[in-house]
């Protein structure tokens, strides 16, 4: 049987169970345990799919195709391994699997009800992650804060398990939110005390207790927690906010954690997380600093582009500088010169969205990136962006767009597939998941893959069109990445510019900070090169 941790949140939400979860699997993972990660959902919605960014942050898609909660992002980066659907639950699934079972008379005439059969629900798909992976330790992560209604199901669901599981064979972990009270100049524990105590009411006594502050934890407010919540001193570790993301893992094994976690749960493994230190020190200790301009839709939420942002950062690391980036929403730039708003910049990243606002500053960054020879990496909606920029300004193509935007477009270099259309639901009907891009030799993107096929993931609806192919092509465009069959374009380029590529897929999806994408690495070091030229020519200047 493999073992069981359940991450739990109190006090406040955003509180950073997902890190913690995230950075356990690291911690564990680097002691040469196998881990998996399933993140439980108590909102009714099937998926994030169909939510706003503005209330959910980004949607991070898997290899086989499922829409999930950004945190599997973070789960993915820091373990380094894909994850599956299965890995993703939400109350909306749950209820939607039970209900489709009663309609189906599976259930013989019973009355459903939330305890046994949603319990049961959950619980199978916990059992079933763990089967399908054969991990040894399978960490599930519980949205929300403790003593949310929406959330009472997965808590009670987790307390049978640990009530069918051997004692060693369970771990829980509370990490909790200390408060600094300005007036007094102290941390208060009290909100702990009860969001532990309220855990407690629902059958759940946790095992260890993070502390999450924005100031250093005193000894005595450790030990105080652990006297009034019943924890071993040693079980209570303070978590204050460090630099990076990246440090957590390190921070916590220093604190004890992994070596509590191992103990506890009658593991074996030591602790080698030195690949990991050495990757954070350079990250910590760039050698210079280059600022990129990221051109979005929802720029006042960076939660919206957490992969992106995190995939600039990986690329940093590679070419040991640190990635500022200046976030411009693409409205201003339909209002202000792009002058106004990109000089200085390094490189222009459009990332990927929906909808039409905004389109148009996209395009007219994308159109000085071109002009001004300043790298450019277009994902997703960036890549139709310099698709339909490229056409309207360099092939004369007046009026060109995408259907999206305009469906009557007498230049529709960007429209639907066939199969796309007259589709009405929203969720979990567009190209999702990972597809084969088979690279052109010589081409921007085959030099920085060094490969000659990939399998990237995809989250769209509308495509190249390709009765514009020739056209482009004549124009500049090279078609440097497309479907093993020749039918879609994955890659285009720009001729005769350093680099100024886009992907119909999302290659942020795949980066890690041990391995970052090959196509934001080499992004990041076109704009590394752009610096020194502009350092150059300012020097012979002078």
């Amino acid at each position: 049987m493999p073992k069981f941790i359940f991450v739990t949140g109190g006090v406040v939400s955003s509180v950073g169970k997902g890190i913690t979860t995230a950075s356990l699997g690291r911690i564990l993972k680097s002691r040469g345990i196998s881990v998996s990660i399933q993140k439980l959902d108590p909102y009714l919605n099937v998926d994030p799919g169909t939510m706003s960014p503005y209330q959910h942050g980004e949607v991070f898609v898997t290899v086989d195709g499922a829409e999930t909660d950004l945190d599997l992002g973070h789960y993915e980066r820091f373990i380094d391994q894909d994850l599956t659907a299965a890995s993703s639950v939400t109350s909306g699934q749950v209820y939607l699997s039970v209900l489709d079972r009663e309609r189906k008379g599976d259930y013989l005439g019973g009355t459903i009800q939330q305890v046994p059969h949603l319990t049961n629900e959950i619980k199978a798909r916990i059992y079933s992650v763990a089967e399908q992976t054969g991990c040894e330790v399978l960490i599930c992560e519980v949205g929300g804060t403790v003593g949310d209604i929406e959330g009472e199901t997965f808590i009670e669901a987790i307390r049978q398990i640990r009530h069918e599981q051997p004692r060693d064979n369970c771990l829980s972990v509370h990490v909790c939110f200390l408060p600094w009270v300005g007036a007094t100049g102290e941390l208060k524990t009290k909100p702990t005390q009860h969001s532990v105590r309220e855990l407690r009411s629902k059958g759940i006594q946790p095992d260890a207790i993070l502390l999450r502050s924005d100031h250093p934890v005193p000894r005595d407010i450790s030990e105080k927690v652990a006297l009034f919540c019943d924890v071993e001193p040693r079980a209570v570790i303070p978590m204050e906010t460090v630099q990076t993301i990246y440090e957590v893992p390190l921070l916590l094994e220093e604190r004890g954690l992994g070596d509590f976690v191992i103990d506890r749960l009658g593991l074996h493994g030591g602790r080698d997380l030195e690949e990991w230190r050495e990757m954070v020190q350079r990250l910590k200790h760039p050698a210079g600093a280059i600022e990129i301009a990221v051109v979005g839709k929802y720029v006042a939420l960076h939660d919206a582009y957490m992969s992106v942002k995190e995939s600039l950062a990986h690329a940093g690391i590679a070419s040991e500088v640190e990635v500022d980036i200046r976030w411009i929403h693409a409205e201003d730039m339909e209002s202000r010169p792009a002058e106004a708003l990109l000089s200085g910049v390094q490189g222009i990243v459009v990332p990927g969205g929906f909808g039409e606002r905004g389109w148009e500053g996209k395009i007219a960054a994308a159109r000085w990136a071109r002009e001004n020879k300043v790298p450019y990496l277009g994902l997703c909606l960036g890549m139709q962006v310099m698709v339909t920029e490229l056409a309207r300004n360099a092939c004369g193509l007046k009026g060109a767009n995408s259907t999206e935007f305009d469906p009557e477009s007498p230049h529709p270099v960007i429209s639907l597939l066939e199969e796309q259309q007259g589709i009405t639901n929203k969720g979990g009907t567009m190209r999702l998941g990972a597809y084969p891009c088979r690279l052109t030799p010589g081409s921007l993107a085959a030099a920085a893959y060094r490969t000659d096929l990939v399998s990237e993931r995809h989250r769209h609806r509308w495509e190249f069109n390709n009765a514009y192919r020739e056209v482009l092509e004549g124009c500049g465009l090279r078609v440097s990445g497309a479907s093993p069959d020749g039918s879609l374009v994955e890659i285009s380029e720009v001729a005769g510019h350093p680099f100024m590529l886009g992907t119909q897929f999302h290659p942020e999806l795949q980066s890690r900070p041990n391995r970052p994408h090959p196509l934001f690495r080499e992004f990041v070091a076109a704009a590394k090169a752009l610096q020194l030229v502009r350092s150059g020519e300012a020097v012979a200047t002078a």
